[in-house]
């Protein structure tokens, strides 16, 4: 899959119901009938949610006798998943490398406090200064 087709997928993910619908099929396998009940819209308007959803390959309707089942496929949620955990790795290297800097900075301090203790008053404020 490409960038476009993982636009797709996003862009059909985008809209609440259609969201819902691929909930709902992960559950499982189910008629266009099905997916309509508890939606308040023509059965026309679910079958159009249906055909964004198919075109971004996220469900499938196999040929055969009516009714047919819709499915959900895999394969978008593989290329979905592949771009999130790249995206994932590469913000969780950044905050390590935060982390470490970070601690460094808190050592740095803890030792520059060290070096002044125990020294007269005079000599701290002249390197403070």
């Amino acid at each position: 899959m490409t960038a476009d087709a993982l636009s797709q997928v996003f862009a059909a993910l985008a809209d609440p119901t259609r969201r819902d619908m691929v909930a709902r099929l992960s559950e499982g396998d189910a008629t266009v009938n099905q997916l309509a009940e508890p939606y308040e819209m023509s059965l026309q308007a679910v079958y159009k949610h249906l055909r964004v959803l198919e075109g971004a390959g996220l469900v499938s309707r196999p040929a055969g006798p009516q009714p047919r089942r819709v499915r959900l496929e895999a394969g978008a949620f593989d290329l979905m998943d592949t771009w999130i955990e790249r995206h994932r790795a590469r913000v969780e290297r950044r905050y390590r490398r935060l982390d470490a800097v970070l601690e460094q900075m808190k050592e740095d301090e803890h030792d520059h406090r060290d070096d002044h203790r125990g020294r007269p008053e005079a000599a701290r404020d002249q390197d403070d200064a």
